[in-house]
């Protein structure tokens, strides 16, 4: 039963989100499913940041269900999400630099490197503050990786 709503609740956020990422004007359904999947992980990693830096109160239940939620966000297939020609140099409203396409072995392997670290969040989150702290900097330096080399700034 726990299962059953957490993939309830897991779905209408993402439709809440697909909402907000449609929001960005883009035409492409493959770029706004990404987005989307994007504010998934931005949500997720936020709640487990804040939580690291004391800014919210640590929550053994809460820190998992974000790991967890990231878990499955890195074993949805992607692939569908990132044609050739939804790069800043060919549509509007995306941040994606063409490089990804360039330099696709590469974004592969920082996409290994991430789910690594969610893995390693996935155990760590749960058992106490400490651990979470030190699952964040892999986490946060996987996700940063790909974006130094692969997303346009603001």
């Amino acid at each position: 039963m726990k299962r059953v709503s957490f993939v309830t609740a897991l779905g209408l956020t993402a439709t809440i989100f697909l909402g907000a990422a449609t929001a960005h004007e883009t035409d492409n359904p493959a770029v706004t499913a990404r987005m989307a999947i994007m504010q998934l992980y931005a949500n997720n990693l936020g709640q487990l940041g804040a939580m690291a830096k004391g800014n919210v109160e640590y929550s053994a239940d809460a820190a998992t269900a974000a790991a967890n939620n990231l878990g499955l966000l890195v074993q949805l297939d992607q692939s569908t999400l990132w044609p050739a020609g939804t790069d800043t140099d060919s549509i509007s409203n995306t941040r994606a630099l063409p490089e990804i396409w360039q330099n696709f072995p590469d974004v592969m392997a920082k996409g290994k490197a991430l789910s690594e670290a969610v893995t390693a969040m996935q155990a760590a989150a749960g058992t106490d503050l400490a651990s979470l702290q030190g699952a964040m900097g892999a986490l946060g330096g996987a996700c940063g990786a790909c974006h130094k080399a692969y997303r346009a700034p603001e």
